[in-house]
């Protein structure tokens, strides 16, 4: 689902030459990142999830009760699957002729043809399932439902549930090695489960340290990392093999995304605050390299490895209301912010 890239390191000089896009950041040899285009794309209410299918240029963006897909060519949005009750995550099958939906709102996955973007089936998951991935060793689709906290496995070719997988805590966001082993943030217990996805069992549950509810999540397959951002402006870094504690990198205030550029061993931290955190994970103490100023709520992304290029959506805001928790989305405000480099 979410794909990542890039790389730097310093000369004091360059930071000089960057425009306002910067907000406090250290040289780097290489050219930085910035905001390239903001695709309006409209309609109405929150969001959650974005991922980017390389292949067909396509963007998939869970828009609260529909998935508007957008050209990542034109930045146009080309199709939308409607007649979601509250739509988290978007995956496509291996063979990308069909696509997954986990709707919380109906304790659901919701299945689609991505050529038409008609919906073609629905299978009934536990309870609110939210972050969603694509198992490709045993063919499998995982809803983790942070509302009975287990996970739901989907069959791709049967179209069914195989199995329920319960659980040490809340899960948020899921991670996969591509060959059969799952990890997955527990934000209640502030940890990471690791899952063996072909006896659907949980074979670790590892706490993680200084990172209060671990929400984004990203593996560096080749360096057997996994990055977590977490509450209190943190990136926890573990060893995918034990468990570990690696580090602890600063991030932006309010981070809901992470990303892994392995070209250029780069982590990514999408920030509520209207920040792209980059991390230079090659680096001993996981140094920061950039920090962008985005926009507020920019807080999920997806990463484009074929393009180096990131994804964030936002939008307007209204005045906070007395009592509220967040403030009204403005209609027709949504948009996408696409990041590359200079």
């Amino acid at each position: 689902m979410l794909t990542n890239r890039l790389r730097m390191s310093g000369y004091l000089v360059a930071a000089a030459m960057l425009s306002g896009s910067l907000i406090a950041s250290p040289a780097f040899a290489q050219k930085a990142f910035h905001i390239e285009q903001r695709w309006p794309i409209g309609g109405e209410g929150g969001w959650d999830y974005l991922s980017v299918d390389s292949a067909s240029h396509r963007l998939y963006l869970a828009h609260e009760t529909k998935v508007d897909v957008v050209d990542t060519n034109t930045g146009k949005v080309v199709g939308e699957v409607t007649g979601l009750k509250r739509c988290h995550g978007v995956v496509l099958s291996p063979d990308g002729k069909t696509g997954f939906v986990s709707d919380g709102g109906a304790n659901a996955v919701v299945m689609f043809d991505p050529q038409t973007f008609a919906k073609t089936g629905q299978i009934a998951t536990g309870t609110n399932p939210d972050g969603l991935l694509v198992e490709p060793a045993t063919k499998t689709v995982w809803a983790f439902n942070g509302g009975s906290n287990n996970a739901t496995v989907i069959d791709i070719a049967g179209r069914k549930v195989i199995g329920t997988l319960a659980l040490p805590g809340r899960p948020e966001f899921p991670a996969a090695d591509g060959s059969g082993i799952l990890f997955v943030n527990l934000e209640d217990k502030h940890a990471i489960a690791r899952v063996d996805a072909k006896t659907m069992k949980v074979t670790a549950n590892w706490p993680l340290t200084a990172c209060e509810s671990p929400s984004g999540l990203a593996l560096d397959t080749t360096g057997g990392r996994l990055f977590s951002v977490c509450d209190g402006k943190k990136m926890a870094v573990t060893d995918a093999h034990t468990g570990k504690s690696l580090g602890t990198a600063t991030v932006g205030e309010g981070p809901d995304a992470a990303a892994y550029d392995a070209k250029n061993k780069l982590a990514f931290s999408s920030n509520g605050e209207g920040t792209l955190t980059v991390v230079d994970a090659g680096k001993p103490g996981y140094p920061v390299m950039q920090t962008l100023k985005t926009e507020k709520g920019a807080r999920t992304m997806a990463y484009d490895e074929a393009t180096g290029k990131a994804y964030l959506v936002t939008a307007k805001y209204g005045k906070l209301a007395a009592g509220a928790k967040r403030p009204p989305v403005l209609p027709d405000t949504f948009m996408v912010l696409v990041v590359g480099r200079e």
